[in-house]
């Protein structure tokens, strides 16, 4: 059933996309995403929209004055509609897509220590000056941080490199009136020798070049729009900054295949370019009453370029042992192509970063404040986008010792490093939790594939599993034709060649590695295989937890356990 369900939209897909060639325009009209094909009447009569189409209609369309033109994008057009233009731009041939542009929402212990990034800093002497490593602190590399603004801090110094404000609404804002963005930005690149507390010890990368590329407004929220605009303004600006890496601490749900999705589509380009994009999970794993819900990854984490992450409890201990993916966080699969998400998780619980001084999040929830005052203050968060931060920081690490990985070998790299989380399964955890000290070792001696590195050697405690998907490695790890146990020198041509790496595959580095052992419903579920007696899970199944709640699918606003919808509510754990 899950195949031919996926079947069905893998056609449907390829598809939409081949009309814009295969029919006659007379008969070929646009497609639409979800949200605007079952829309009900614009509050004050309007929409606001993203119309793909190529140059020459996107001039006609100005001319004709359908809608009100409000910027342009890469390859598309952003208008506001009322509900006759927008019937009128569905019959248009001249159109290939029409998106709706959603608003999009910040997604809300010693880090350093439970990713080993601060192993990384120092490096190793080696025995009599021979073998030693240097340090990396990710000096010299640039990371985009599109967000609600970057606020001074004493902790960031003059580490903020450039500042640039996209948000339509608010075009004469700086700063970071919110206070996320600093958070975030605190996590991937703070100084913590400037803390006023000692739960603060710096972000995964304190060295990095940090570009303030603000999309979110004053309340945390904004455009989808503006969230495209900030990336093809990174894209456009990357040699200037030597930008290798986007944070996107952001998301929305998803409406659309990615194919298709205007954001997901920004994310590709920047990819193509040479930009690493890490985005968040979401924080879509629980209803209000505490269900479990599977398939709320957000856009643009369902984009198969991006680096998704997922957020995990360290259970306030340094140990990794007790650590569990974090109930809000969103688990896969994605929607629409039923792709394997999240890539990654890292820690996004009880995370102490910068806190921006007169910003709404510190005036709204003084108690989050930890310590400090004014400029040199210091909160606590939890959420995806924490979690985020830390894996784009524990990036630009690596890049930093291997300049020339490209975003597919990093993702390999970091994948490969991270310990596998058996409660969370594939579609909970991805690959695993990171840990930065590990992947640069998968680095370094992957890319020597010296016939004198061992798998245990080089493995340690990691998995060794990476993969990337679009939809096709659930069934493939279900009849085991998408699993591949590799041997030492085959992680040298995994990494060589990963940018034409197969898709839909699970990578195991190791021929015993148990992994590639581990019964099909369990690798991919995790603790979820455990609440059925079925040995093949499919979309929309009636599982029951331990505590008697339904598993829902892709909602958090759920009344049948049989029936499969799509929600879009919000679920945050910002508990200090």
């Amino acid at each position: 059933m899950m195949r031919r369900i996926r079947t069905t939209l893998l056609l449907l897909t390829v598809a939409a996309t081949a009309l814009w060639t295969a029919a006659p325009s007379a008969q070929r009209r646009p497609t639409i995403s979800s949200d605007l094909a079952s829309h009900a009447p614009g509050r004050h009569g309007l929409h606001r929209v993203i119309v793909q189409a190529d140059p020459s209609s996107i001039v006609n369309l100005r001319i004709r004055g359908l809608g009100l033109f409000r910027r342009s994008v890469d390859g598309a057009a952003v208008l506001d509609v009322t509900d006759e233009q927008l019937e009128a731009l569905s019959r248009d041939s001249s159109i290939a897509h029409i998106s709706g542009d959603l608003p999009v929402f910040a997604n809300l212990v010693d880090t350093n220590r439970i990713t080993d990034a601060d192993d990384v800093w120092k490096g190793t002497s080696g025995f009599l000056g021979l073998f030693s490593k240097p340090g990396y602190t990710g000096k010299g590399i640039g990371v985009a941080v599109l967000d609600s603004g970057i606020a001074a801090h004493a902790a960031l110094e003059s580490r903020v490199i450039a500042h640039v404000n996209l948000v339509s609404t608010e075009p004469w804002g700086s700063g970071d009136p919110f206070g996320h963005g600093t958070h975030v930005a605190g996590i991937v690149g703070g100084d913590g020798d400037y803390s006023a507390t000692s739960v603060y010890s710096g972000g995964s990368a304190p060295d990095v070049r940090l570009i303030d590329v603000r999309v979110l407004g004053s309340n945390g929220s904004g455009l989808t729009s503006d969230v495209i605009a900030g990336i093809d303004w990174v894209i456009a600006n990357r040699t200037r900054y030597n930008i290798r890496l986007i944070n996107l601490s952001l998301g929305h749900p998803v409406t659309e295949p990615s194919t298709t999705d205007p954001l997901c589509q920004a994310v590709a380009r920047a990819v193509a370019a040479g930009i690493t994009v890490v985005t968040s999970a979401g924080n879509y794993g629980i209803t209000e009453s505490g269900a479990p819900v599977l398939g709320g990854i957000t856009s643009p984490g369902n984009s198969p370029f991006a680096i998704t992450v997922a957020a995990t409890d360290a259970a306030d201990t340094v140990s990794t042992s007790d650590d569990s993916v974090a109930p809000f966080s969103s688990r896969g699969p994605a929607r629409f192509e039923m792709t394997v998400k999240p890539d990654l998780a890292a820690p996004g619980t009880r995370i102490v970063s910068l806190e921006a001084n007169g910003s709404y999040l510190s005036a709204a929830y003084p108690q989050f404040h930890v310590a400090g005052r004014r400029s040199n203050a210091y909160m606590r968060l939890s959420g995806t986008s924490m979690a985020t931060a830390v894996v784009t920081g524990g990036a630009a690490l690596i890049l930093q010792a291997h300049p020339s990985l490209t975003p597919a070998q990093l993702k390999v790299v970091l994948q490969m490093g991270a310990r596998y989380m058996d409660q969370g399964g594939l579609i909970g955890a991805g690959a695993g939790q990171v840990n930065f000290e590990q992947s640069m070792k998968i680095a370094d001696d992957g890319l020597l594939s010296s016939l004198l590195n061992s798998v245990t050697s080089v493995l340690g405690l990691s998995s060794g599993a990476t993969f990337r998907d679009t939809g096709t490695l659930i069934d493939g790890i279900y009849n085991r034709t998408g699993l591949r146990l590799l041997g030492i020198l085959d992680l040298g041509q995994l990494l060589g060649l990963a940018d034409q790496a197969e898709w839909g595959v699970l990578n195991l580095l190791g021929l015993g590695n148990p992994l590639g052992y581990t019964p099909a419903n369990r690798l991919v579920w995790g603790e979820v295989s455990g609440w059925t007696s079925s040995y093949y899970v499919i979309w929309g199944s009636a599982i029951q937890s331990p505590s008697g709640q339904y598993v829902i699918w892709g909602s958090s606003d759920y009344t049948d356990p049989n029936y499969v919808i799509w929600g879009s509510s919000y679920v945050a754990d910002d508990r200090p």
